[in-house]
């Protein structure tokens, strides 16, 4: 690493590629590029290394008040997040090696087959399901027996662990149970079909997070041709504006020093969906009349940081139990029995991820075997996590009419929009680099989008006839959210009014330099995840999903990264 005083000059140090962002991405990255002995790789990462604490899955949430947390808030907005401080939703990010697998809440879907069809029908020549499911198996080890023995849809040879949290509640046993009272499945939603209900697979190993740093970057970083530079932030992809090549990066060291890395082959951007394009405006690279507005110098006009799309949520769908079959982390900070628990045999509720347990995928309207909801059932509710509460943003005042379900056995359905159609984008504030960009969610704008999310809360709330509810006396928490009193408690006109103030993001935000044809205008990328009219510069992380699936999207960042890895060894192995 060189360093660069004020009034000195030295050689920038030089790497085939030059990675940025050390996320889910960057690190599987890192490791599949540095296999190949004589290729020098660099991974810059804007945060430090990832520890202990946030490797206990319980505690998901408190690292989202740490420096590993980017702590990005959107703007204000008239259509959801009302009921959150200042009306801004919050947005974690990982800034730390691992990125966001370090926050996250471990949860492993891959998407639905007609997701990735769909890409390639949009032109997107390779992507089809048939095509990217190599790339997810290749990085799995599927820990689970009775799934690990379906060959075609699992692995067990890969680096990622993908196992059943140790621990779950009895309320989360009567969830998958209520699925085939209800009509539905238990199912494998990583196979044949995603509808149905499961528990959860989780990336954990031995009743800790496995993280990308830990399954892929930490066992990779004995290599010598592979060097990993963290707490730096890259301020600027040098690009030589006559020919339009990216050949290197300046980055600060510590945030003190200026440096320079030289990429001989390839510049490659795995910050994600809200770094990436930010540092490709910073770069010269976006929206023509936007980069001259703030004053950056343009070298290529592309629709840079459009079609940012997010899953979204009502997050206080709330229920109750008559007996103790739920999970009470109110008082888990003082409980030594759970922490001896964990800290000698890495089980009991501290292994819980965030207190999320199992999932279901439901077909609202056409029973086509794409899902337009997915419920995530939490044994607990986000009342009664006050880290998760404040984390979320929510407003001390609208806290009061839930305060009760800390001290009582209470649960929470999520659910989950999958496909919105309502696309947001983001801009640069001004062309500081350490300026956090203005991030437009535009959630509920379409309609459609309100009207699926009603119809999920209502396919939640028959779930407690089943009889697996009723055996405890589930019932709906039916004190109204105060700003919606005016409305008629369980009125579609109600819930609207409850998902546009209660709105939770899962942070599965992408798209935002999407990967499409060359007759897409909007497109940022081709399908080699080349930069339009830029040599030597890819982008590989989520940023480049053309239109979201129905996944949290950890292994979709995954399987772009492998294929990634794929096609740059094909095309400089032939080039050689």
């Amino acid at each position: 690493m060189t360093i660069l005083l004020s009034g000195c000059t030295a050689q920038p140090e030089e790497y085939d590629f030059i990675i940025v962002g050390g996320g889910a991405a960057g690190c599987l990255l890192a490791d599949r590029l540095s296999e190949v002995s004589e290729w020098n790789v660099l991974l810059i990462e804007a945060g430090g290394e990832e520890n202990f604490l946030q490797d206990i899955p319980a505690l998901a949430s408190l690292s989202y008040y740490t420096p590993a947390n980017w702590g990005y808030k959107t703007e204000k907005s008239s259509t959801a997040c009302l009921g959150l401080i200042d009306g801004r939703c919050n947005w974690p990010r990982g800034k730390v090696l691992g990125g966001t697998t370090v926050l996250n809440y471990m949860v492993y879907t891959r998407g639905n087959r007609k997701d990735y069809d769909g890409w390639k029908t949009q032109g997107c020549e390779g992507w089809g399901y048939d095509d990217v499911l190599p790339y997810f198996l290749r990085s799995e080890n599927m820990r689970i027996p009775t799934l690990a023995n379906d060959k075609k849809y699992h692995s067990t040879e890969g680096e990622l662990f993908i196992t059943r949290p140790p621990y779950h509640t009895q309320i989360a046993s009567d969830f998958v149970e209520a699925g085939p009272q209800a009509g539905y499945k238990d199912i494998d939603y990583n196979a044949a079909t995603q509808i149905g209900f499961s528990f959860l697979q989780a990336t954990m190993k031995n009743g800790e997070r496995m993280s990308s740093n830990r399954a892929f970057l930490k066992p990779a970083r004995q290599r010598k041709n592979l060097h990993v530079v963290n707490r730096s932030l890259v301020t600027k992809i040098l690009i030589d504006p006559q020919n339009k090549t990216a050949y290197g990066v300046e980055y600060k060291y510590l945030g003190i020093f200026k440096t320079e890395a030289v990429a001989r082959k390839e510049v490659i951007l795995s910050a994600g969906a809200i770094n990436s394009p930010q540092l490709l405006m910073l770069s010269g690279i976006g929206p023509k009349e936007h980069l001259q507005k703030v004053g950056v110098p343009v070298i290529q006009d592309l629709r840079v940081g459009f079609n940012l799309q997010d899953h979204i949520s009502l997050g206080t769908l709330f229920f109750t139990a008559n007996s103790s079959v739920t999970a009470r982390f109110d008082n888990i900070p003082g409980d030594a029995v759970s922490l001896l628990q964990y800290l000698f045999t890495r089980n009991g509720t501290l292994t819980m991820p965030g207190a999320i347990e199992a999932l279901a995928f439901l077909d609202i309207d056409d029973s086509d075997g794409l899902p337009e909801i997915e419920l995530i059932f939490a044994g607990t509710t986000v009342a009664s996590l006050l880290p998760v509460w404040f984390a979320w943003g929510g407003k001390l005042e609208i806290y009061a009419p839930y305060m009760s379900l800390a001290i009582q056995n209470a649960f929470s359905i999520f659910p989950i929009l999958l496909h919105p159609k309502s696309r947001g984008w983001l801009t640069l504030k001004d062309k500081n680099p350490e300026t956090k960009p203005l991030l437009y969610h535009n959630y509920l704008t379409e309609k459609q989008d309100v009207e699926i999310l009603v119809k999920g809360i209502k396919r939640a709330i028959q779930l407690i006839d089943t009889e697996a509810f009723q055996r405890h006396g589930v019932k709906l928490y039916t004190v109204p959210l105060p700003p919606c009193k005016s409305h008629e408690f369980g009125s579609d006109a109600y819930w609207e009014c409850s998902i546009r103030y209660m709105t939770f993001t899962v942070w599965h935000q992408c798209g935002t330099c999407k990967m499409g044809p060359d007759s897409d205008p909007d497109a940022v990328v081709d399908p080699q995840l080349k930069v339009r009219g830029i040599r030597h510069l890819r982008v590989v992380d989520t940023s480049i999903i053309p239109v979201i699936p129905a996944a949290h999207l950890t292994a979709p960042a995954y399987m772009i990264a492998e294929k990634a890895a794929d096609m740059i060894k094909q095309e400089w192995k032939a080039n050689a």
